[in-house]
């Protein structure tokens, strides 16, 4: 069960201020499709605002903020020529240039003979002193609610840095205070801040240090991430601990006559993974395994002894492909050889509509089909199996944790095997921790 005290961070970006739909397809693709996605989005650079010299002092090339007297708006002759607007202090002139400008807005933010505060990057342009596209025009009263240092965030085709930092400043007031979690002896050795006071000032550092991976802030957020993610696996760990399994063991009826057909004898490297699979499958332990093999290496027989050996014990199998080409290519290998054992085969894949479909799902719920071959369909709600014992998942990568546990809840403590030629190091990891 989640905290009630986290339910604000798991709603949809849609629910903060100023996101719409189309805003919302652009912070998915950057962070993620809620809120607390965002929290995690942290600053990448900085914009230092707080240099503030008088005109004649200001250095071309910097970020600086000015106070100035706003003395002329001058309209270009010609709409490609730039907008200006002329400002002074009592050290000299400074011009603001726009270009495609409105001038109702520019007149209205930059009034004649009233003072402003504007920051943006200084250039010398021959003798003209100027600032092209302010980044911020605000009254002498709204200066304190400039940041000083402004982060600056990966951004994404859609989103500005403005744009996305209001958005994210409006995230970060979504964020409650929690509990400490990290050891207390722990926590002090580190120096670290607690987590919320390290979020907020993870999102606002005052200087390049506190960007980098060792700051106070950032190596706690990381720690916490880290901390996140061990938990997470014990919790699995311990809940595939308790869902006990099923010995499913058959007595190689099917195997023996289908193997009789093939015009080949089974690897070395085959057997031993055959023989290691269903000593796996003989236990009462649930089944998690990984079968690995470059393309054409025979993966696929492999796994349709396994599933032949599940249904020589009573069970049916189901093997799932991320294509309905793989899926087709699965059901032409596998048909003809498990036909010829006697076994009813079915392919299931977003195709298949009307009638046809429900004859398929009629052999699936009676127990007719022994083994289903199908795409992301074989999980869908309406999909159901007389007594699902093992599942088989081919390019495993290609699926998500949840895609693969929904199949496997069709049936009750499924044995589970997944393939794959090519193991992106998430699978690896998996393998080497355990979970696989």
């Amino acid at each position: 069960m989640r905290p009630e005290v986290l339910y604000p961070l798991f709603q949809p970006v849609t629910n903060l201020p100023g996101v719409g739909a189309r805003n919302a397809k652009f912070l998915e693709t950057l962070a993620g499709p809620e809120i607390h996605h965002l929290l995690w989005h942290l600053p990448s650079g900085i914009i230092d605002r707080r240099y503030s010299p008088k005109v004649a002092e200001a250095i071309s090339g910097r970020i600086a903020t000015l106070t100035l007297q706003v003395d002329q708006h001058r309209k270009p002759p010609q709409k490609r020529l730039p907008y200006k607007v002329f400002c002074s202090d009592e050290s000299g002139t400074l011009t603001l240039v726009f270009f495609h400008a409105h001038s109702d807005y520019l007149k209205k933010s930059l009034p004649e003979g009233e003072t402003r505060v504007v920051s943006g990057k200084v250039e010398q342009f021959g003798q003209e002193i100027q600032i092209t596209h302010p980044d911020h025009i605000c009254t002498l009263e709204e200066r304190d609610q400039m940041q000083a240092v402004e982060p600056v965030y990966p951004l994404t085709q859609g989103l500005s840095l403005k744009v996305l930092g209001k958005i994210l400043r409006a995230a970060l007031k979504s964020a409650p205070e929690l509990p400490e979690w990290i050891d207390e002896s722990y926590l002090n050795q580190q120096k670290w801040p607690a987590w919320h006071p390290a979020l907020m000032s993870g999102h606002a550092p005052e200087d390049e240090k506190s960007l980098e991976p060792t700051s106070l802030a950032r190596s706690r957020l990381a720690y916490d991430e880290l901390l996140a993610n061990q938990l997470a696996l014990a919790l699995v760990r311990a809940n595939m601990r308790r869902l006990k399994g099923r010995s499913i063991e058959g007595d190689s009826s099917l195997c023996r006559k289908v193997l009789d057909t093939l015009p080949y004898a089974l690897t070395a490297s085959q057997e031993t993974a055959l023989t290691e699979i269903k000593t796996d499958m003989s236990s009462d332990d649930r089944m998690m395994r990984l079968l690995q093999g470059d393309v054409g290496s025979g993966k696929t027989v492999v796994a349709l002894m396994v599933m032949l050996g599940a249904v020589e014990a009573g069970y049916q199998t189901a093997i799932m492909a991320p294509t309905e080409i793989l899926a087709r290519q699965h059901f032409e290998t596998i048909e003809p050889l498990a036909k010829a054992a006697g076994l009813e085969v079915v392919l299931l894949t977003g195709r298949n509509k009307g009638k046809p479909r429900d004859a398929i799902l009629e052999k699936l719920a009676s127990g007719a089909a022994h083994i289903a071959i199908g795409t992301h369909a074989l999980f869908q709600d309406d999909v159901e199996f007389e007594n699902l014992g093992l599942a088989v998942i081919d390019e495993q990568h290609r699926f998500g944790v949840h895609q693969r546990l929904t199949l496997a809840a069709k049936g009750s403590a499924v044995d589970m095997l997944v393939m794959t030629a090519t193991p992106i190091p998430r699978t690896l990891m998996l393998t080497a921790y355990g979970d696989m």
